[in-house]
Protein backbone atom coordinates (compact mmCIF):
# COMPACT_ATOMS: atom_id res chain seq x y z
CA UNK A 1 0.00 0.00 0.00
CA UNK A 2 2.82 2.56 0.55
CA UNK A 3 3.45 2.57 -3.21
CA UNK A 4 0.05 4.25 -3.63
CA UNK A 5 1.26 7.22 -1.59
CA UNK A 6 2.74 10.02 -3.75
CA UNK A 7 5.59 10.29 -1.28
CA UNK A 8 6.88 6.82 -2.20
CA UNK A 9 5.44 6.10 -5.65
CA UNK A 10 8.06 4.96 -8.15
CA UNK A 11 10.89 4.51 -5.67
CA UNK A 12 13.08 1.45 -6.02
CA UNK A 13 13.06 -1.03 -3.10
CA UNK A 14 16.43 0.34 -1.98
CA UNK A 15 15.23 3.95 -2.18
CA UNK A 16 12.05 3.06 -0.33
CA UNK A 17 13.96 1.50 2.57
CA UNK A 18 16.26 4.54 2.69
CA UNK A 19 13.23 6.83 2.72
CA UNK A 20 11.75 4.90 5.65
CA UNK A 21 14.95 5.37 7.60
CA UNK A 22 15.15 9.06 6.73
CA UNK A 23 11.56 9.56 7.93
CA UNK A 24 12.05 7.42 11.07
CA UNK A 25 9.13 5.23 9.98
CA UNK A 26 7.31 3.14 12.56
CA UNK A 27 4.34 0.91 11.77
CA UNK A 28 1.62 0.56 14.41
CA UNK A 29 -1.73 -1.17 14.66
CA UNK A 30 -4.74 0.72 16.01
CA UNK A 31 -8.07 -0.76 17.09
CA UNK A 32 -11.35 0.60 15.83
CA UNK A 33 -12.39 3.57 17.96
CA UNK A 34 -8.85 4.26 19.20
CA UNK A 35 -8.02 7.96 19.40
CA UNK A 36 -4.75 8.61 17.62
CA UNK A 37 -4.71 12.30 18.51
CA UNK A 38 -6.75 14.26 21.06
CA UNK A 39 -7.75 17.88 20.43
CA UNK A 40 -5.00 19.70 22.40
CA UNK A 41 -2.13 17.32 21.65
CA UNK A 42 0.68 17.95 19.17
CA UNK A 43 1.33 15.46 16.37
CA UNK A 44 5.00 14.42 16.35
CA UNK A 45 4.55 12.21 13.27
CA UNK A 46 2.17 12.14 10.33
CA UNK A 47 0.42 8.97 9.28
CA UNK A 48 0.15 6.89 6.15
CA UNK A 49 -2.81 4.50 6.35
CA UNK A 50 -1.84 0.99 5.27
CA UNK A 51 -5.06 -0.79 6.21
CA UNK A 52 -8.39 0.38 7.63
CA UNK A 53 -9.08 4.08 7.90
CA UNK A 54 -9.05 7.10 10.18
CA UNK A 55 -11.33 10.09 10.60
CA UNK A 56 -10.07 13.62 11.18
CA UNK A 57 -12.61 15.79 12.98
CA UNK A 58 -13.03 18.73 15.31
CA UNK A 59 -15.78 20.11 17.51
CA UNK A 60 -17.53 23.37 16.69
CA UNK A 61 -18.35 25.98 19.33
CA UNK A 62 -21.59 24.13 20.14
CA UNK A 63 -19.76 20.89 20.81
CA UNK A 64 -20.94 19.18 17.63
CA UNK A 65 -18.50 17.04 15.71
CA UNK A 66 -17.44 18.29 12.30
CA UNK A 67 -15.87 15.63 10.12
CA UNK A 68 -13.01 17.15 8.16
CA UNK A 69 -11.65 14.16 6.33
CA UNK A 70 -11.77 10.40 5.98
CA UNK A 71 -8.37 8.89 5.24
CA UNK A 72 -8.18 5.47 3.60
CA UNK A 73 -5.37 3.12 2.55
CA UNK A 74 -2.59 4.85 0.65
CA UNK A 75 -3.56 8.27 2.00
CA UNK A 76 -1.85 10.44 4.61
CA UNK A 77 -2.93 12.74 7.41
CA UNK A 78 -1.35 15.29 9.72
CA UNK A 79 1.51 16.36 7.43
CA UNK A 80 1.23 20.10 8.05
CA UNK A 81 0.88 19.82 11.83
CA UNK A 82 3.85 17.49 12.00
CA UNK A 83 6.07 19.64 9.80
CA UNK A 84 5.18 22.93 11.51
CA UNK A 85 5.26 21.36 14.99
CA UNK A 86 2.06 23.20 15.84
CA UNK A 87 -1.07 22.16 17.68
CA UNK A 88 -4.64 22.28 16.40
CA UNK A 89 -7.98 21.25 17.95
CA UNK A 90 -8.20 18.13 15.80
CA UNK A 91 -9.29 14.66 16.83
CA UNK A 92 -7.98 11.71 14.83
CA UNK A 93 -9.76 8.40 15.34
CA UNK A 94 -9.41 4.95 13.83
CA UNK A 95 -12.76 4.12 12.19
CA UNK A 96 -11.74 0.49 11.67
CA UNK A 97 -8.99 -1.81 12.84
CA UNK A 98 -6.07 -0.13 11.10
CA UNK A 99 -2.37 -0.23 10.39
CA UNK A 100 -0.64 3.13 10.15
CA UNK A 101 2.90 3.92 9.08
CA UNK A 102 3.95 6.86 11.24
CA UNK A 103 6.53 9.16 9.64
CA UNK A 104 8.53 12.03 11.10
CA UNK A 105 9.55 15.22 9.29
CA UNK A 106 12.92 15.74 10.93
CA UNK A 107 14.81 14.10 8.08
CA UNK A 108 13.22 16.51 5.60
CA UNK A 109 14.42 19.50 7.62
CA UNK A 110 17.95 18.23 8.22
CA UNK A 111 20.54 19.92 5.96
CA UNK A 112 21.59 17.77 3.06
CA UNK A 113 21.20 17.80 -0.70
CA UNK A 114 21.43 14.13 -1.55
CA UNK A 115 19.13 13.07 -4.38
CA UNK A 116 16.65 11.09 -2.30
CA UNK A 117 16.25 13.80 0.35
CA UNK A 118 15.60 16.43 -2.32
CA UNK A 119 13.09 14.18 -4.07
CA UNK A 120 11.22 13.54 -0.82
CA UNK A 121 11.13 17.26 -0.03
CA UNK A 122 9.58 18.02 -3.42
CA UNK A 123 7.06 15.21 -3.05
CA UNK A 124 6.16 16.31 0.46
CA UNK A 125 5.61 19.89 -0.75
CA UNK A 126 3.38 18.59 -3.55
CA UNK A 127 1.35 16.60 -1.00
CA UNK A 128 0.77 19.76 1.04
CA UNK A 129 -0.29 21.63 -2.10
CA UNK A 130 -2.79 18.93 -3.02
CA UNK A 131 -4.13 19.02 0.53
CA UNK A 132 -4.72 22.77 0.14
CA UNK A 133 -6.67 22.17 -3.06
CA UNK A 134 -8.81 19.53 -1.37
CA UNK A 135 -9.54 21.89 1.49
CA UNK A 136 -10.66 24.47 -1.05
CA UNK A 137 -13.07 21.87 -2.45
CA UNK A 138 -14.39 21.32 1.07
CA UNK A 139 -14.91 25.04 1.60
CA UNK A 140 -16.85 25.19 -1.66
CA UNK A 141 -19.17 22.47 -0.34
CA UNK A 142 -19.70 24.06 3.07
CA UNK A 143 -20.36 27.45 1.47
CA UNK A 144 -23.44 26.15 -0.35
CA UNK A 145 -26.71 27.29 1.16
CA UNK A 146 -29.02 24.28 0.87
CA UNK A 147 -28.56 20.57 1.46
CA UNK A 148 -29.29 19.91 -2.22
CA UNK A 149 -26.54 22.33 -3.26
CA UNK A 150 -24.08 20.77 -0.81
CA UNK A 151 -24.94 17.31 -2.12
CA UNK A 152 -24.58 18.38 -5.72
CA UNK A 153 -21.13 19.82 -5.05
CA UNK A 154 -20.03 16.79 -3.03
CA UNK A 155 -21.31 14.19 -5.50
CA UNK A 156 -19.83 16.09 -8.43
CA UNK A 157 -16.42 15.89 -6.78
CA UNK A 158 -16.95 12.17 -6.14
CA UNK A 159 -17.64 11.70 -9.87
CA UNK A 160 -14.47 13.62 -10.69
CA UNK A 161 -12.37 11.51 -8.35
CA UNK A 162 -13.92 8.21 -9.46
CA UNK A 163 -13.80 9.05 -13.17
CA UNK A 164 -17.39 7.87 -13.65
CA UNK A 165 -20.97 8.20 -12.45
CA UNK A 166 -20.79 5.13 -10.16
CA UNK A 167 -18.75 5.36 -6.96
CA UNK A 168 -18.61 4.63 -3.25
CA UNK A 169 -18.18 7.23 -0.54
CA UNK A 170 -16.15 6.53 2.63
CA UNK A 171 -19.00 7.50 4.96
CA UNK A 172 -22.20 6.10 6.40
CA UNK A 173 -25.13 8.54 6.57
CA UNK A 174 -24.03 9.96 9.91
CA UNK A 175 -20.51 10.50 8.59
CA UNK A 176 -21.77 12.09 5.38
CA UNK A 177 -24.01 14.43 7.37
CA UNK A 178 -21.06 15.42 9.58
CA UNK A 179 -18.87 15.97 6.51
CA UNK A 180 -21.47 18.17 4.81
CA UNK A 181 -22.36 19.98 8.03
CA UNK A 182 -26.08 19.09 7.88
CA UNK A 183 -28.66 17.20 9.91
CA UNK A 184 -28.63 13.45 9.27
CA UNK A 185 -32.40 13.09 8.93
CA UNK A 186 -32.59 16.08 6.58
CA UNK A 187 -29.80 14.57 4.48
CA UNK A 188 -31.61 11.26 4.20
CA UNK A 189 -34.80 13.03 3.11
CA UNK A 190 -32.96 15.00 0.43
CA UNK A 191 -31.28 11.88 -0.91
CA UNK A 192 -34.67 10.17 -1.04
CA UNK A 193 -36.12 13.13 -2.97
CA UNK A 194 -33.22 13.02 -5.45
CA UNK A 195 -33.79 9.30 -5.98
CA UNK A 196 -37.51 9.87 -6.56
CA UNK A 197 -36.64 12.55 -9.12
CA UNK A 198 -34.50 10.03 -10.99
CA UNK A 199 -31.24 11.86 -10.36
CA UNK A 200 -29.48 8.98 -8.63
CA UNK A 201 -29.75 5.56 -7.05
CA UNK A 202 -27.89 4.36 -4.00
CA UNK A 203 -27.43 1.46 -1.64
CA UNK A 204 -25.69 2.23 1.63
CA UNK A 205 -22.53 4.12 0.60
CA UNK A 206 -22.58 3.20 -3.10
CA UNK A 207 -24.08 5.74 -5.50
CA UNK A 208 -24.92 5.81 -9.20
CA UNK A 209 -25.82 9.14 -10.75
CA UNK A 210 -28.18 9.14 -13.71
CA UNK A 211 -26.66 12.32 -15.06
CA UNK A 212 -23.85 14.78 -14.30
CA UNK A 213 -24.96 17.13 -11.54
CA UNK A 214 -24.03 20.79 -11.36
CA UNK A 215 -22.45 22.30 -8.28
CA UNK A 216 -24.87 25.14 -8.33
CA UNK A 217 -27.74 22.71 -7.68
Amino acid sequence: MPERCPLFAGLSPEQYQSALRLLSAQEKSHARGEILKSAPDPLPAFGLVLEGGVAVSMEDIDGREMLLNHVGPGQTFGEALCYLEETAPLIITAVADSRVLWLRCGGLKTPGNDELRQALRLRFTAMLARRTLRMNDRIQILARGSIREKLNAFLTECVRDAGGLCFSVPFDRAGMAAYLGVDRSALSRELSHMRQEGLLTYHKNTFALQMQLTKGG
